[in-house]
């Protein structure tokens, strides 16, 4: 039967999967797939969300003025700087909307959010990945890479799904070698747990230098509000005139508004949410080590385990165990959130059992071996 056909190009995109959330025979599975906040959102954000339902038969502000007024008064920023979205996702594709297109180069480097490569393609541009030695973003690499039609260049810092970052020295050398028909986009999701003191997060470079970079925030990680897509950037004015005209009409709805809000004022629950990562992804990594499984270093409220070799057979021993986590296939290792303190016992003891497990048929294969040589 005949039927219309999407454009090309389109067929060629890996459509982005999400993390699990149901496992076969658990009814309650513990889940760190998607770096999730383990304390959840803070009860203020809660009631606000609740409270803002009676008005959910009006459409929401366009322009999201409190929400906007909210962030500047939080980070000292100028509100007629900030645009909000649904998530970061969307507000990633509003800007390869925007700014690219067939003809067009987005680049990023290796092992990075998937989001980028998948928007690239999806307005005809082609994704180019720079290399990342060491798993982190390498500003040689990426300017090595930036060619004529180059448009965008994605970073995320801390990456996703490694962890790393690129202090603010490596940043200023990335800003000042690129080429000024670039846009740079820096994926700033985890920058709430990177507390290193050279850590950028990059919001200066927006006002230094208007029109070439912009920053992304969202309200997904640190402040629990993933269900509810809460995003937003810090680009300049006319920037930001440009993306409006491509972004949907009611980005943020009414509750998602009023949540933001009241988490942003609640700094006792920030507090301990950064307080608990900061115990907690330590202690994770720690644990991790002590079995022989290297991870990489983080600042997200995540843990990049490698297991070469043995990916699969590690995150099956942890699905039996009724724990999801996030396989990595190009690093083969598996990316564990920040759960709970229970949760994240119980990661290590799932891994310990497998890894005893695995030690012990190890010996015997190779006493089996001994035996069948002499």
């Amino acid at each position: 039967m005949a039927r219309p056909h999407p454009r090309p190009g389109i067929l060629e995109i890996a459509a982005y999967v999400a993390g699990e959330k149901a496992l076969p025979g658990f009814a309650e599975p513990i889940v760190l797939a998607s770096n999730e906040s383990a304390l959840g959102p803070s009860p203020a954000a809660l009631a606000a969300a609740r409270d803002a339902l009676a008005r959910m038969h009006r459409y929401p502000d366009p322009g999201t003025r409190a929400l906007n007024a909210a962030l500047a008064a939080q980070f000292d920023l100028d509100p007629g700087w900030i645009i909000c979205g649904s998530g970061s996702e969307s507000l990633i594709e509003i800007l390869c909307l925007t700014y690219a297109g067939p003809g067009d180069e987005v680049l990023f480097p290796e092992f990075s959010f998937p989001m980028y490569p998948i928007m690239s393609r999806a307005v005809g541009a082609t994704p180019v990945t720079a290399t990342a030695p060491g798993y982190t973003a390498d500003v040689d690499a990426l300017l090595a890479g930036v060619t004529e039609r180059t448009r965008l260049v994605f970073v995320a810092n801390p990456n996703n799904p490694t962890g790393t970052w690129i202090d603010r020295t490596a940043l200023a050398r990335l800003v000042a070698g690129l080429p000024e028909h670039v846009l740079l986009v820096l994926d700033c999701a985890y920058a709430e747990y990177a507390g290193a003191p050279a850590y950028d997060d990059g919001m200066h470079f927006v006002r230094e230098h208007p029109g070439r970079i912009v920053v992304l925030r969202t309200f997904s990680k640190l402040y629990a509000l993933a269900a509810l897509r809460v995003g937003w950037m810090y680009a300049d004015p006319q920037t930001i005139d440009y993306l409006m005209r491509a972004r949907e009409v009611f980005p943020v709805s009414i509750p998602g508004e009023a949540a933001a809000i009241a988490a942003l004022a609640d700094a006792d629950h920030v507090r301990r949410s950064i307080g608990h990562n900061d115990h907690w992804r330590p202690w994770l990594a720690a644990g991790l080590e002590r079995l022989g499984i290297q991870t990489l270093p983080s600042a997200g409220n995540f843990v990049l385990a490698r297991l070469p070799g043995a990916m699969r057979a590690a995150d099956d021993a942890l699905r039996e165990r009724g724990i999801i986590v996030r396989p990595i296939g190009p690093l083969e290792g598996l990316r564990i959130t920040v759960g709970t303190e229970a949760e994240n016992r119980a990661v290590i003891d799932a891994l310990a059992a497998w890894c005893n497990k695995k030690g012990r048929l190890e010996d015997r294969a190779a006493q089996a071996g001994v035996r069948r040589s002499t």
